[in-house]
């Protein structure tokens, strides 16, 4: 039996033809350019070659600059895009911690008023160093807004401490529950007199120990201290809130009263404080 033969394909032959014939046209249309524009060969050449430079454009044009330049466009698009996206999610991030400084500062005012001080509202921007052992913090104002050695600072809760140091845009603060820190203070509705101490935390368990001058005045636990006031109001101003008695731990036998205070202010968050530079007109 006689055995047929199949013969190939010819369409895998397609393209490679089809490359030869745009091969060919460009050769003919470059011979045609050398020629002159008005030439009857430039005119056959174009109404014969006209269809096939009209699919090789389409069949090319996927692959052709505008494809890159579409594609720069949306790397750019994509990248403000992200941009953008960061901005939000960082403003929504801080949103909280704006709202919060906000009622701060709404706070301060309110009791500046109350008062009659004049204040200037400041920020923390930096804690002092451990290795000093003082418990100090540094204000972003300074001696171009009035602020003066031995001024007192007030939080939106309470007393803070008092500056002891100034430049012309920054100013150090002694934070009252600093070990070395001695405010004279007054408790509960009887105002007696006392000396408050810190012991060095700035932790939510830091306390203040209060020694009160009359040893037979025992103040009751839950009383509220105030600051005593210095001469002029230097270091301190009178009547600053500084914190709840916490406990009284009474010695009969030496006549004596350990009172532990917590302090009203949160010193591991201090943020916006006012720095007491005089008391305003009529006050």
């Amino acid at each position: 039996m006689a055995r047929t033969r199949t013969r190939p394909d010819p369409e895998p032959r397609r393209p490679r033809t089809v490359l030869l014939v745009l091969l060919l046209a460009a050769v003919a249309l470059i011979s045609v350019d050398l020629s002159g524009a008005g030439s009857p060969a430039r005119t056959v050449a174009a109404t014969v070659l006209g269809p096939l430079e009209s699919g090789a454009h389409r069949l090319l044009s996927p692959f052709g600059v505008e494809v890159f330049a579409t594609r720069d466009r949306l790397r750019e698009e994509n990248a403000a895009l992200a941009e953008d996206n960061a901005r939000l999610r960082g403003l929504v991030a801080t949103s909280g911690i704006d709202r919060a400084r906000l009622a701060e500062y709404d706070r301060l005012a309110q009791y500046a008023d109350a008062a009659g001080l004049e204040t200037v509202t400041a920020h923390v921007v930096g804690v002092g160093p451990a290795q000093t052992f003082r418990r100090t913090v540094t204000l972003d104002v300074g001696t171009a807004r009035g602020v003066r050695r031995d001024m007192t600072v007030l939080g939106a809760d309470g007393l803070v401490g008092r500056v002891v140091s100034a430049t012309r845009t920054n100013a150090v603060v002694l934070l009252l529950v600093d070990a070395d820190s001695v405010v004279g203070a007054r408790v509960g509705g009887d105002h007696e007199l006392g000396m408050v101490r810190g012991d060095g935390s700035l932790s939510g368990a830091g306390r203040l120990t209060l020694e009160v001058l009359d040893r037979q005045a025992v103040p009751e636990k839950g009383g509220t201290i105030v600051s005593w006031g210095s001469r002029n109001g230097v270091p301190y101003i009178a009547g600053v809130p500084i914190g709840r008695v916490e406990k009284v731990v009474e010695s009969p036998r030496d006549e004596t009263a350990e009172v532990t205070v917590a302090p009203f202010v949160d010193f591991s968050a201090l943020d916006a404080v006012s720095v007491v530079v005089g008391a305003r007109a009529g006050s």
